[in-house]
């Protein structure tokens, strides 16, 4: 073991002594104080939103869902709200609201929200939409009701951004009729100076969502306060809030699961099952095409314990914005593996929310190709490219839910994203079921072209390389 000479130790002895001496002089002329920034209104990723999200630690709402002896996810039987409570009608600028994202100001901030190519991650962006509907939901509805994600309508990319830039994200309850539903539309645009109105080429992302409000105890809906239509903007807002309205309730009712596939859609399926016997007819030259994949080739799937880090404002279900985020992010991937190309996102088509997800249960995500534009058959009299560079492809996310004991599972929603590729790439499918999921893919496709009639002509494809966005 090496010693240390005494000399070296007065030297060692006699620095320290100096250091200290020289301490306490500077710090008789300096003094150094701790302090903290003031808190910005505008960062509400992490505070804003978050705070009014979740406002009791974990360890508290378990202990007391302990003592209380229930089981938070399941209906009491007793009726938590007033019977007689007023629902006085509500304008639509009293459930508005906005926070900024700074994100060009705070590379830390920005740190959250990059990906490993520097592309801002869009499934954070949409986490954060979700927990913006819900305050925006509370605002209008009182936070004696519990309200929930029921669908998300359509999240669509108007303006791709090609810089970063402090980003606002705003909106406010657009179409409440009185009932237990009410739609809230949003949009992300650049922050712009204060007094500075917002132009529609800096909006980046439109979108809406359905929310229901229930009882607490009986976990059955409740009635919330109706709007106030004044303005002849706010008018139109209302009657695209009762047109969205209107197309769920067709789309439920016409749904395949009731329903067989009409005429031209049975022409499809046939035309499809002689497609596959010439790829593997003998005496048929036809032979199936390279960049033609059969729909079962292109599944991915995953599977998550949900922790309570994710939990909702209600302690003990899953935030419905982290279940966008891990399918946005699960499609993006299966997309890219069936491409073996970069995907553009284009939007997030309508997709519901069919059950709740608990905290502490095993979530199961699959994904699957179910349909590409210009799609391998096109319908009779429809113009289909077949060399055409890009290729639309529309991504099916299925989740269902299974208890820690894997003794029961049901499913808890149904996500549908459609992004760009620069690909010439097809998808077959061959099974009845795949056939189901293609017409029910090919049905939303034709819902965005005539969305995308009134809207204008869509994300063009250049743009959309340029983008700094997923």
């Amino acid at each position: 073991m090496a010693t240390i000479s005494r000399t070296a130790l007065r030297r060692v002895n006699s620095w320290a002594s100096y250091s200290c001496l020289r301490r306490s002089s500077c710090s008789s002329q300096i003094k150094r104080s701790f302090r903290s920034c003031a808190p910005l209104a505008t960062d509400g990723v992490f505070r804003e939103l978050t705070a009014v999200r979740v406002r009791t630690p974990w360890v508290e709402a378990l202990q007391r869902q302990r003592q209380e002896g229930t089981d938070p996810t399941k209906a009491s039987g007793k009726s938590q709200v007033a019977a007689d409570r007023k629902l006085e009608p509500k304008r639509m600028s009293d459930s508005y609201h906005s926070v900024t994202l700074p994100l060009a100001q705070d590379p830390w901030l920005l740190d959250t929200y990059l990906n490993s190519s520097g592309h801002i991650r869009l499934g954070t962006i949409f986490m954060d939409l979700d927990a913006l509907s819900g305050v925006i939901a509370y605002k209008h509805t009182g936070d004696d009701v519990t309200t929930v994600t029921a669908s998300c309508d359509r999240i669509t990319i108007k303006h791709p951004l090609t810089e970063i830039c402090d980003l606002e994200l705003s909106g406010k309850v657009t179409y409440a009729t009185g009932r237990s539903s009410l739609e809230i539309s949003m949009q992300v645009a650049k922050a712009l100076k204060e007094g500075e109105k917002v132009k529609d080429e800096d909006v980046m992302i439109n979108c809406t969502f359905t929310m229901v409000s229930l009882d607490p105890g009986t976990k059955k809906p409740v009635n919330v306060n109706p709007l106030i239509v004044e303005t002849a903007e706010e008018k139109q807002l209302f009657k695209l809030g009762e047109r969205n309205s209107k197309i769920r309730k067709e789309r439920n009712q016409t749904a395949l699961i009731k329903h067989t596939p009409n005429d031209l859609e049975s022409d499809l399926i046939h035309a499809f099952w002689q497609k596959h016997l010439q790829y593997h007819d003998p005496h048929d030259s036809l032979r199936q095409p390279e960049n033609v994949y059969f729909m079962d080739s292109t599944i991915l799937k995953t599977a998550m314990i949900m922790q309570p880090q994710f939990r909702n404002r209600h302690h003990f279900m899953i935030f419905g914005g982290f279940l966008l985020k891990q399918t946005f992010e699960l499609a993006f991937t299966c997309a890219a593996a069936f491409a073996h190309a970069r995907p553009t996102f284009v939007s997030l088509d309508p997709s519901t929310f069919q059950n709740p997800v608990p905290v502490g249960s095993i979530l199961y995500l699959t994904s699957t190709i179910v349909y590409t534009d210009p799609p391998l058959i096109g319908a009779p009299g429809e113009k289909v490219d077949p060399e055409s560079k890009y290729t639309r492809v529309q991504v099916r996310v299925d989740s269902k839910v299974r208890d820690v004991e894997h003794g029961r599972s049901k499913p808890t929603g149904q996500f549908n994203y459609t992004f760009m590729v620069e690909k010439n790439i097809r998808v077959m499918p061959r099974s009845y079921q795949e056939f189901m999921m293609y017409l029910d893919a090919r049905r939303r496709a034709e819902q965005v072209k005539e969305s995308m009639g009134e809207e204008g002509p869509g994300l063009n494809p250049k743009v959309a390389e340029e983008s700094v966005t997923e």
